[in-house]
């Protein structure tokens, strides 16, 4: 048995979670998308240009590297998959480049997509200008104003940045409006998740674009440890991308324990935090089912985190199954640690994490002081250039700790 090969499903499930709840109108496009993508997934022609943009496009493949000095202050070896080193600052280009190939081949000529940080929005605005096709993004008023630095990446690449201003004028609205946009121009568009969420087969799709992040990650740390393996691995988890790219390297070793870090924000109250795996319960979400925060209604309830990539009510459907399955630990932290962790991997190896990712490694730093010399490999899923005036504006350049 393969898990990788056995998960999902035909339909899409992985276990209870996933599927494709459509539309009537969307129906024919999500079938052609998924032909496409099987068709494709097969070709040696796509695959050999996949890997030529990887390596002299994005920069892949990107390194491990041996924190020395976060290992000393924590007190266990900790080690960082530099995908803020890949093309664009984030892993997000991995699946974007691939989409962008899947959307050539079927012979359309715009991208659309939401975005909540803006790592999303520059990556397919990077793709549909390499490509030389339109791009759509729709974006949250609350994350154009925090993640400005974003928007004008994606403007000076020639991206429609739409403002969604209803709701809680954040990710899941720009999801919202980014599906209705596409509704009118499935024709010619294809609608690029930026994560493993949304109806089949884009679950499948993303994940399998991001693996190249874990089949390197574990090769270039054994190479690192003469064939050793981490105990521990770790990544952040929004919709969760980043971290089904990282795992998938390491599914199949029961030897290595997994940890999603989801956030907590300003605490366990309904609307501070995003904390989906540690408050949700099963539900659906955007033609698909996964664990959701929901309010007294039954609806998606508002979100809060420091990191707008992460400020989403639901999960990818792998994530709720792997839970359930207890393949993956799943732990929340909250802003203020978030952030003592993005000031501490700044000025102890000068490397400035997306707050995203900053979750990661504040757990990381967490567990190293719990279990000294251990060993865990982080996912530093993308750079801080995008959010360092918001930290500055609101928190300053230092912070004790």
């Amino acid at each position: 048995m393969s898990y990788l090969k056995d998960f999902p499903n035909a339909e899409g499930y992985f276990g209870d979670f996933g599927g494709a709840f459509l539309p009537p109108e969307l129906e024919s496009h999500f079938a052609e998308i998924e032909r496409a993508w099987r068709q494709l997934a097969l070709s040696a022609d796509f695959l050999q240009e996949l890997r030529y943009i990887r390596r002299h496009y994005q920069g892949r493949p990107t390194p491990v590297y041996y924190a020395r000095n976060l290992s000393r202050e924590a007190g266990a070896h900790i080690y960082l998959k530099r995908e803020d080193l890949n093309h664009s600052g984030a892993h997000k280009l991995n699946h974007c480049m691939g989409e962008a190939l899947l959307a050539r081949h079927m012979g359309k000529k715009k991208l659309i997509a939401e975005t909540g940080a803006g790592q999303h929005g520059v990556a397919l605005a990077t793709a549909a200008a390499c490509f030389g096709m339109e791009c759509e993004i729709h974006m949250g008023e609350i994350d154009i104003e925090k993640e400005a630095p974003n928007v004008t990446r994606m403007k000076l690449m020639g991206a429609e940045v739409v403002p969604v201003s209803f709701g809680g004028r954040s990710l899941k609205e720009a999801v919202d409006s980014a599906f209705q946009s596409y509704l009118s121009q499935a024709d010619e568009a294809l609608f690029a998740i930026g994560s493993v969420v949304g109806p089949h087969p884009f679950p499948l799709m993303v994940r399998n674009f991001q693996s190249v992040v874990g089949i390197e990650a574990r090769e270039q740390y054994q190479e690192l440890t003469d064939g050793q393996l981490p105990e521990q691995v770790v990544a952040c988890v929004g919709g969760g991308s980043n971290a089904m790219g990282m795992f998938a390297g390491f599914i199949e070793d029961p030897e290595v324990q997994l940890n999603g870090v989801e956030p907590l924000g300003r605490g366990t109250e309904p609307g501070q935090h995003s904390a989906t795996m540690t408050f949700g319960k099963p539900g659906m979400l955007h033609g698909f089912k996964c664990m959701l925060l929901t309010d007294d209604e039954g609806n998606p309830a508002p979100v809060h985190s420091i990191a707008s990539g992460l400020d989403y009510p639901g999960v990818g459907p792998e994530h709720s199954y792997l839970k359930k399955a207890g393949r993956v630990a799943y732990h929340a932290i909250g802003d203020d640690e978030t952030l003592d962790a993005f000031y501490r991997l700044s000025r102890t190896e000068g490397i400035i994490p997306a707050l995203e990712s900053a979750h990661a490694v504040a757990w990381a730093v967490e567990h190293a002081r719990e279990h000294p010399g251990s060993t865990v490999l982080v996912n530093l899923s993308g750079r801080g250039d995008k959010d360092i005036d918001y930290v500055a504006r609101t928190f300053g350049h230092n912070r004790a700790g």
